[in-house]
Order: structure tokens, then sequence, then C-alpha cells
């Protein structure tokens, strides 16, 4: 996975209204932590963010006021919840060669068996371990040919090698369904009021 570089300011005004001034200025408030440190507030560009939020797991190597270089993925993002904008995000420290865990996105590819059948994600991300600098952008699993009652489960899934699951391996990741046929609307449903004082 390559590295997104991104420029950031601490910052030491805090509060609703502080919050307000930083994303009027097209910025977007955070804290990086980990590593038994004391959290950092931190001030980041925020059409740069958003680009590499993109990136499931990204890799941000921050350049913090000029002075300090980091390395950190993205933990947990706050999002408008109208207009979708960010709002905050959580960036967790890392360091080359440290193992963490990390939710990779399931991708489903193939298609199903002739019928009318669903597919359900049970988990549309699965929980893994890998190393900070190797995590994967997603994982795809072949549904092609299943039926209603099939399931694949996180030990079917196939991982890059040094990814480990976190999840229980019989836990079931997708699984098909029959499709529910539409029942036929009971005789006389759909009567108007006036139909049936007519016939009164």
């Amino acid at each position: 996975m390559s590295e997104v570089k991104i420029s950031a300011g601490t910052r030491t005004e805090f509060g609703k209204g502080a919050a307000r001034r930083i994303r009027r200025d097209d910025k977007v408030p955070g804290v990086l932590y980990g590593h038994g440190s004391d959290p950092l507030h931190l001030t980041l560009p925020g059409h740069e963010l958003l680009m590499a939020l993109r990136t499931s797991n990204v890799l941000i190597a921050l350049d913090i006021d000029g002075k300090t270089n980091e390395l950190a993925i993205p933990k947990s993002v706050q999002r408008d919840p109208i207009k979708g904008f960010l709002e905050h995000v959580d960036l967790q420290l890392v360091k080359r060669g440290e193992k963490v865990e990390v939710e990779i996105p399931v991708q489903a590819e193939g298609e199903l068996a002739p019928g009318n059948f669903l597919l359900e994600y049970v988990l549309d991300a699965l929980p893994v371990e890998a190393e900070a600098t190797h995590i994967p952008e997603q994982v795809t699993v072949s549904v092609a040919g299943l039926e209603a009652g099939a399931s694949i489960h996180a030990k079917d899934v196939k991982l890059p090698s040094g990814v480990k699951l976190t999840v229980d391996e019989d836990a079931v990741v997708l699984q098909v369904l029959a499709a529910q046929a539409e029942e036929p609307a009971a005789e006389g449903e759909g009567e108007t009021e006036g139909e049936e004082a007519a016939e009164a």
C-alpha cells in the first residue's frame, strides 16, 4: 500500500466553536494517538484528507508542523450526516513492521447460479491483523455458481501473506438466500370505501 503524505498542524483550540472555525477554512480537526503517548490534536487539510480516505485503511505519512514525521491509519471518521463533509478524524499512530488490527472490505465477484437468489453480506469487512505498511485494500471472494443455502466462512477467504484473521474462522461472511416471492393481494383488498358503500 502506498503512503499518502499530508501536512498537518497542531492545534490548541477545542470545542464546537473552534471546530467550526477550522472547517470554515476547509480543514478538519483530528487527533493522533497510540503507543502510550499523549493524544496530539491536529488540524488537517480537508480536500487532501477526503481524497486519502477514499482508500480503506490508507497509510498516512504526516508532516506535523514541518518538524515531526509520523505514520498513521484512520480509526474513526465522523461525517456530517446530511452534507457528508468531514467533521473529525481519529488517527492511530503506527510504526513500520508493526502489526495492527483493521477491517478489510469484502468484495464479491462472479454470478450466482441461475434463479431468484440474493447475496447477503453478513460481514462487509473482515477483521484481520496485518503489518501496518502492508494492509490490503480489500479481499475478493468468488460467489460464482452459488445457490440458496450456500455460505462463505472467514476461513474460506484467501488472505495475502502475513495477514491473519482476528475473527472466528467459522464466522459467516457471505450467504446466499432465496428471494421471497411476492404474495398476491387478498381478494377484495384494494376496494375503495366508495365501492363498498355502493354495494351496500
